[in-house]
């Protein structure tokens, strides 16, 4: 086990931020850790990342406890924060060299590792400009570079993509793919949930200080019981057959968008759609088109938490 949290609590005076959480990593894992504002995510991190000391429970890393022994553990954890925290008027490669001094690198090594990161986060052509003449999305490449210098074996990524282009961002998601090939282990926060569906194998999902839902896309969409729907296209007026489509098995609510248009949702998945087409089809209903609309993470976060992930 690369990572195991138990029963974390973080308070401050009498308010509790983080309330008994327990989660794990495994080694070459990408976990998602999800919330709103104020769920306790920056709190939970700060005390992964050894920043604050919990109030109770336990961090354990490889089976070493981080609070008694953060300094041997501190080499091996890679941060990468939400705010760029480089140096403007030094180079890229300015930056990079300062910060493997930091981490203990030097001479030739510090030389090999700085090239491999500039190759990995795609800046190898502007290493030697001032970081206050990049983009945004260059800044935050090299945010990145700085926390994989020390070639940590699990990374910390809050919000690693805010404010950048698409093509930044795209390199980025790439970043964490090939961490997971090389072993590495990501622990990954971020208010895009496309982002988070496409990288991580597990998600935990915060509210209140407590983690209040976890496990794969597919078991979180298991467990909401969210309805899946589907919106159809008739050539004919559909208000005389509304009674029928709403008796045909699995669907659950039926919605009139217009005379020619109808919104269902649905208590399954799967084969019931194409259930519901032939019965359609059988009403002699004249249907032109169809578009099924599968539940996502959006609408999992929404469901459990009763707010939007920016709220």
């Amino acid at each position: 086990m690369m990572l195991e949290v138990k029963s974390l609590i973080k308070k401050y005076g009498e308010f509790t931020a983080v309330d008994g959480i327990s989660f794990q990593i495994d080694k070459g894992e990408v976990v998602g850790l999800l919330g709103p504002n104020g769920a306790g995510k920056s709190t939970t991190i700060s005390m992964i990342s050894t920043l604050f000391k919990p109030s109770a429970g336990k961090i354990l890393f490889e089976g070493q406890d981080i609070a008694k022994s953060p300094e041997s553990i501190q080499p091996h954890i890679g941060y990468i924060p939400q705010e760029i925290a480089l140096y403007e008027t030094l180079s890229g490669y300015e930056n990079l060299k300062y910060f493997g001094g930091l981490y203990g690198l030097n001479g030739k090594a510090l030389k090999e590792r700085i090239q491999k990161i500039s190759e990995i986060i795609g800046i190898d052509e502007r290493l030697k400009d001032r970081v206050g003449t990049y983009s945004g999305g260059m800044k935050r490449r090299l945010n990145i570079g700085v926390g994989l210098l020390h070639s940590p074996r699990l990374v910390i990524m809050d919000e690693p993509t805010v404010g950048i282009d698409p093509q930044s961002r795209n390199h980025i998601l790439e970043t964490v793919n090939n961490l997971k090939v090389e072993g590495v282990s990501v622990l990954y926060t971020s208010h895009y949930m496309e982002e988070v569906e496409a990288v991580c194998q597990r998600i935990y999902i915060m509210d209140r200080g407590k983690i209040i839902a976890e496990g794969s896309l597919e078991a979180l969409l298991e467990q909401s019981k969210i309805q899946s729907g589907m919106k159809l296209k008739f050539e004919e007026d559909m208000t005389p057959l509304l009674n029928q489509v709403k008796s045909i098995p699995w669907v659950t609510q039926v919605k009139k968008l217009s005379d020619y248009e109808l919104s269902i949702m649905t208590n399954s998945s799967g084969n019931s759609h194409k259930d519901i087409l032939k019965a359609l089809m059988a009403m002699d209903s004249g249907l032109v088109s169809f578009e099924v609309m599968k539940p996502d993470l959006e609408q999992v976060f929404l469901h459990l938490t009763g707010r939007g992930l920016r709220d």
